[in-house]
């Protein structure tokens, strides 16, 4: 496979998955939303509840790439921590934006703060253990936070299960996502470490289309796992229910095998001419992705601050499109309205040659 064969298709499910965050994430009204636009409820998954896994996929994916930097060994440590210590903080920092919540109320966990930790905790066994070793230390989290849930009074509820108990013990219920009733946090800490084999199978699948002398063979490879591995998410479904706030071991495995073939067949797409114009498009949004991702929460959240008449900007866009569009549909729009003005954003740093990275 050519560089640009590989690079293409990486960038254009970074963008996607980006685009796809963005849109699940500013939906015009909450009370408005297309069934697949939103998360289960709890056990189970929707096309929202892959975004998220995809995204780390692709940090597994960029991680290989930066991984094949000759650099000593302590230099790149330091590295690692410092990226993931400032992902860390910016999540924080959003959490914060508008500077309104009290501290002892502010929300410590959220999606940044997972990238950040998987992140720090795959990094280093993807760069300093080798191919047997790493997929022994995958199999070792996916099968011991198995046997870690069953430590909770009720291991796949919502009050009982054991990441919200040490969750609670470390942060307190103030700290917490409230958005189930309860104090739970689906970026809970505990359920990080299952989140480490989501940025590993992006990290071995870059592998092995960078490395494979044959791409035929390569893609092939990459189907025949993809397709065992949500094959075999399904059927630990049955004893270990799949569920994206708790980042079960079978979540990882549907999520993760979906992803490999995703990106299958996105390579499998780019010699067709029709795709070129989305494919192109997707590139461009996927160059700056934290950057545009953290400018897509606070252009959401600014949008609430904005006074017009007795409202503000953000429900009074839903409320004008609902004026000449079916709720949902003006809830769709809305959100379509804001991937369209991130990827504006993208265009102008594409056109720039403007990279933001930590």
């Amino acid at each position: 496979m050519n560089n640009n064969q590989r690079f293409l298709s990486l960038d254009v499910m970074r963008g996607l998955t980006l685009a796809l965050m963005i849109l699940v994430n500013t939906p015009g009204n909450w009370s408005a939303v297309y069934a697949p636009l939103l998360h289960a409820d709890w056990h189970g998954a929707t096309p929202t509840d892959y975004v998220f896994p995809f995204f780390l996929f692709i940090v597994g994916s960029a991680l290989f790439f930066s991984g094949r930097r000759p650099l000593p060994m302590d230099v790149r440590m330091r590295k690692i921590v410092r990226r993931s210590v400032l992902i860390f903080l910016i999540g924080i920092l959003l959490n914060a934006y508008p500077f309104t919540t009290p501290l002892s109320e502010l929300r410590i966990l959220g999606v940044l703060q997972r990238i950040a930790l998987a992140y720090l905790l795959a990094a280093p066994i993807a760069l300093f253990l080798g191919a047997r070793a790493r997929w022994a230390v995958m199999g070792v989290l996916l099968m011991g936070y198995w046997a870690l849930l069953q430590l909770g009074s009720d291991p796949y509820g919502v009050s009982g299960n054991v990441v919200r108990q040490v969750d609670l013990w470390l942060l307190g219920p103030d700290r917490l996502w409230q958005g189930l009733g309860v104090a739970f946090d689906p970026e809970g800490l505990l359920s990080t470490l299952p989140s480490v084999v989501s940025v590993l199978i992006g990290y071995e699948a870059t592998r092995l289309l960078c490395l494979h002398e044959n791409r035929k063979r390569a893609l092939q490879s990459l189907t025949v796992v993809g397709v065992l591995l949500v094959l075999a998410g399904l059927l630990w479904h049955t004893v270990f229910p799949i569920n994206k706030y708790l980042w079960t071991s079978s979540f990882v495995l549907l999520t993760g095998g979906a992803a490999l073939l995703v990106l299958v067949g996105l390579i499998l797409l780019e010699p067709f001419r029709a795709v070129a114009p989305m494919y192109r498009a997707c590139e461009i949004l996927g160059k700056n992705p934290l950057f545009i991702y953290v400018l897509s929460i606070v252009w959401a959240k600014t949008l609430y601050l904005i006074p017009v008449g007795d409202t503000s900007a953000y429900p009074w866009g839903y409320q004008w499109l609902a004026q000449w569009l079916a709720p949902m549909n003006a809830s769709l729009v809305f959100a379509l309205v804001s991937v369209a003005a991130m990827w504006a954003v993208a265009w102008v740093l594409h056109r720039r040659r403007i990279v933001i990275a930590l």
